[in-house]
């Protein structure tokens, strides 16, 4: 993990696990309280591990999905699956192990029942899908695993989640006191094309192979949280799945991963772009970061495999000239070149992101802000327009998280484009608002003798 990074394992880990779709997914929506994961009749649909914050019967868990337990060699797509879960089980305060009732004991589930046996972890056995008495009595054969009585639920229809929310916490450990106020994280999500480098960036700030890599594009299928801390403070980073042309996404599970991106997109404050530095800027790379502008997000631009760069000041250079001259908003973005895979220039993104968030959160004084805005009516004065000068009167900050202004004026809202830029442009060179959009509003002042309401 790099220097001054860590972990964060305040609230007990419940893990849920068991063989493909015995529906994990939709338990795990349905104790979270929202659809979180992405949830398909399609097997195997969750890759990683994912989490998520619940609040059970007064106590707050850290709640985690796994990929289906299946056997398969290590070096294939599944056994990284089986590893990543097995990995999450280590964590786990408790697991609880789920079975499909409507299909009874497979060998499967008594092989990784077998498994959990071993792992020397408390285990809640649940018989999901077990709808109705019929559900219930098929529910009792799961009584042959050897790990307890079984507990009836149905995960699609709410059945029995009352009764699950009892048991995890009666078998979780003492509550610890705690310290005080957690500080609310900053969110970052971490975009881009696929296989940009993307969950490969996200283990190394981990320090440990929490996403599913490889040289298959899109394995990455949900947008996936983990919490680390920089010696600021806790940030969620968010991993997302690849985001392609429109055109291409034709399938329904591709879809849902991409609208999951944009929805990690839209609740971040603090957006990395990872670009592939061996390929450059293409149209997708900017039509992701024309996403982040609108949705008013800061943004840090991440240029993955920069060890495979031969010449690295041309391609920075090449780089920065697309996006700027593309996206008006990200004139002065922070860059920073790494390697997700060796770890060179890796200790410069979180402080980058740090910067970013400072940006974007920051607030301009009025007095100083309207000083600045008579000299740049001064130097250049508003145009004309139906050969009458607009008069611009003041120019206030409404809110920041993007940077707000409103101006204040006779006829403001006349104003061209291109005087609009200048001011912006302004703004963001004297007020030191690199790479973050603002945003600017104009209200005109009303003449008080007259009435909107004429009859």
């Amino acid at each position: 993990m790099a220097d001054g990074m860590r972990r964060t394992a305040k609230r007990p880990v419940v893990v849920i696990a068991g063989r493909p779709n015995v529906g994990k997914s939709t338990l795990f929506n349905r104790l979270v309280g929202r659809r979180q994961a992405i949830v398909s009749d399609e097997p195997g649909v969750t890759r990683d591990r994912k989490e998520g914050e619940a609040l059970l019967r007064g106590r707050t868990v850290c709640l985690i999905d796994t990929a289906g337990l299946e056997e398969a060699a290590p070096e294939t797509l599944f056994g990284r699956m089986r590893s990543s879960s097995e990995q999450g089980v280590s964590q786990a305060d408790l697991v609880v192990f789920c079975i499909d009732a409507r299909a009874g004991i497979t060998p499967a589930d008594a092989h990784f029942a077998s498994w959990l046996r071993k792992q020397n972890r408390p285990v809640l056995l649940v018989a999901n899908k077990a709808e109705g008495r019929a559900g219930t009595e098929a529910a009792l054969e799961a009584y042959s695993l050897g790990l307890g009585t079984p507990l009836a639920l149905s995960a699609e229809h709410g059945e029995g989640i009352a009764d699950l929310m009892s048991e995890i916490v009666d078998r979780l450990p003492p509550e610890e006191e705690e310290a005080g106020e957690e500080e609310r994280p900053l969110r970052m999500a971490i975009v881009g094309r696929p296989n940009a480098g993307k969950s490969t960036l996200l283990n190394s700030l981990l320090g440990e192979e929490r996403m599913i890599t490889g040289p298959e594009a899109g394995l990455t299928r949900d947008a996936v949280s983990a919490f680390i801390e920089d010696g600021h403070g806790r940030i969620e980073v968010v991993d997302t799945a690849g985001m392609r042309k429109r055109a291409r996404v034709d399938q329904g599970l591709e879809r849902m991963s991409v609208s999951a991106s944009i929805e990690a997109l839209k609740m971040a404050e603090v957006v990395v772009l990872v670009l592939d530095a061996t390929r450059g800027v293409d149209e997708q790379d900017l039509q992701i970061a024309r996403l982040i502008e609108r949705e008013g997000r800061a943004c840090v631009l991440a240029l993955n495999k920069w060890d495979a760069v031969e010449d690295r000041k041309k391609t920075r250079e090449f780089i920065m000239d697309r996006i700027e001259s593309s996206l008006a908003q990200m004139r002065g973005i922070t860059v920073v070149p790494f390697s997700a895979l060796t770890g060179e220039g890796l200790s410069r993104l979180l402080p980058a992101v740090r910067q970013a968030s400072e940006v974007w959160n920051a607030r301009v004084g009025t007095s100083d802000l309207n000083r600045w805005f008579e000299e740049a009516l001064e130097r250049h004065q508003p145009p004309l327009v139906d050969g009458k000068r607009l008069k611009l009167r003041y120019i206030t900050q409404v809110k920041s998280r993007p940077p707000t202004f409103v101006i204040f004026g006779t006829r403001v809202e006349q104003l061209p484009e291109g005087y609009k830029r200048y001011l912006i442009n302004g703004i963001r060179e004297v007020f030191h608002l690199p790479g973050v959009p603002i945003r600017m509003q104009l209200r005109g002042t009303r003449n008080p003798y007259t009435t909107q309401d004429k009859k």
